[in-house]
């Protein structure tokens, strides 16, 4: 048990990015695939992206208080700065993101229910990778004041 604590503790930052991730994740596939399996559809380029974008507020939001409490523990007393930067930095993911889906699902016409399921799958790994690296970075920096 004392074995557990200390990796616990050793991994915590890392531990616990990948809850609320695997979190912001759900919260990103359920929005995402709530729009695209009732009011929107996959097949339309305009509608994926709507659903992606809407997908990727929803998932920003859970996902900066979440970091910002649990996992990174800021500090800061310059909020407005650190969602700004956390903002920024997830622009990044949401082109990503948003590349992927056009790439796949409307360049390569791999528009069924399930590739667009493993098409996300695949993009929300990416993305979960590419957002821990960059909240460390620059945006939960223990050395911002």
């Amino acid at each position: 048990m004392n074995k557990i604590k200390e990796l616990y503790k050793k991994y915590r930052e890392i531990i616990l990015y990948l809850i609320f991730g695997v979190l912001t994740t759900v919260v990103s596939l359920v929005v995402k695939y709530a729009l695209l399996f009732t009011v929107l559809k996959a097949s339309n380029a305009f509608e994926l992206q709507v659903a992606v974008i809407v997908s990727w507020v929803a998932a920003v939001l859970f996902a900066y208080f979440t970091n910002r409490k649990f996992v990174f523990e800021s500090k800061t007393t310059n909020k407005l700065k650190e969602f700004i930067n956390f903002i920024v930095a997830r622009i990044a993911t949401l082109l990503l993101d948003m590349f992927i889906m056009w790439f796949f699902v409307t360049l390569l016409k791999l528009n069924s229910d399930l590739y667009v399921v493993i098409f996300t799958l695949i993009s929300q790994v990416l993305i979960i990778v590419g957002n821990y690296f960059l909240s460390k970075l620059f945006v939960f920096k223990k050395t911002d004041k």
